[in-house]
């Protein structure tokens, strides 16, 4: 395990946890977002890089686990991403849409951004939203984050606001 919470495990994603993130990844209903779904090789792509990101960064999305039962519900972690001409390490989660509205993404998101300040010493953390997905922003606010940012994402042909949310060691927790 990576990180534990009172309700969660968070580990390393391997190659057998391909049906859990597929139902994830592949639900056009989580996936709104990102304009549709995830095909098959698109999911396998996304579990192969966050594998990549273990090993180069030795972090990436972890896989989010109930500790009650041991189902894996989402993905939840920390990850380098593009925001204009700099990286950011962002928090970032997608979980089954089962397990929405029960403060899970909430609460694993908290565990990330203090893995982030505790274990790698980031300064500060982010976390990209797009404008459209309310649900998403109002985790980033429960995780202490306030908005630095707008700006525009040109993903699958179309041109997408998002908002840059941010908290700075210290702050928000």
């Amino acid at each position: 395990m990576v990180i534990e919470t009172a309700r969660l495990s968070l580990r390393e994603m391997r190659q057998s946890d391909y049906p859990a993130l597929a139902r994830i990844l592949r639900d056009p209903d989580v996936m709104y977002a990102y304009e549709g779904a995830f095909s098959e090789s698109e999911t396998q792509k996304w579990l192969d890089k966050q594998i990549k990101n273990y090993e180069d960064y030795g972090f990436g999305l972890w896989a989010v686990f109930l500790r009650a039962t041991d189902e894996m519900i989402g993905q939840c972690g920390l990850t380098w991403q593009n925001y204009k001409d700099i990286q950011v390490l962002e928090v970032g989660y997608l979980f089954q849409k089962a397990f929405w509205h029960k403060g899970y993404a909430t609460e694993a998101a908290i565990a990330c951004r203090d893995y982030a300040f505790r274990e790698l010493n980031a300064a500060e953390v982010f976390s990209i939203i797009r404008d459209n997905n309310i649900a998403s922003q109002n985790v980033a606010k429960r995780n202490g984050m306030i908005i630095a940012d707008t700006f525009i994402r040109h993903y699958r042909g179309i041109d997408m606001p998002h908002y840059l949310f941010f908290v700075k060691k210290g702050l928000g927790q």
